[in-house]
C-alpha cells in the first residue's frame, strides 16, 4: 500500500481543480484516490523490459471529417439562448485565476 492521502490533501487538490466537496464526499473520495494510487504503485512495480511502447489499443484508424465553420444563418437564435453576450459573441466566466493571492 501506498502513502496514505487524508483529507486535507485531498480538498487541497479539489481546491486546484476548482472542486469544492462538502465533507461527505470528501469521506467518501479519499479512500477511493487512495486505492487509485495504489494501483498506480502496482504498476510501477511490472517489468516492463523488452515490451514495446503501444500507443493505441487498436489498429483501427479514426476517419476524422475536415474541421471547417459552415455558416448556418442562426446566429441570432444561438445568441438568443445565451446567458451573456457581448459585441456578438457569447461572453463566458473566467476558469483560470492569474490574482497575485492565489485564491
Amino acid at each position: 500500500m501506498a502513502e496514505k492521502i487524508d483529507r486535507q490533501e485531498v480538498k487541497h487538490v479539489a481546491d486546484l481543480a476548482k472542486l469544492s466537496f462538502d465533507d461527505a464526499a470528501l469521506d467518501k473520495i479519499t479512500p477511493q484516490l487512495e486505492k487509485i494510487i495504489d494501483l498506480f504503485t502496482d504498476l510501477q512495480k511490472v517489468d516492463t523490459d523488452g515490451v514495446e511502447p503501444m500507443y493505441s489499443p487498436t489498429t483501427e484508424h479514426s476517419v476524422l471529417r475536415e474541421d471547417k465553420g459552415v455558416r448556418s444563418g442562426q446566429r441570432d437564435e444561438l445568441l438568443a439562448n445565451a446567458p451573456e453576450t457581448h459585441d456578438g459573441l457569447i461572453k463566458v466566466p473566467a476558469i483560470i485565476d492569474e490574482s497575485e493571492d492565489g485564491e
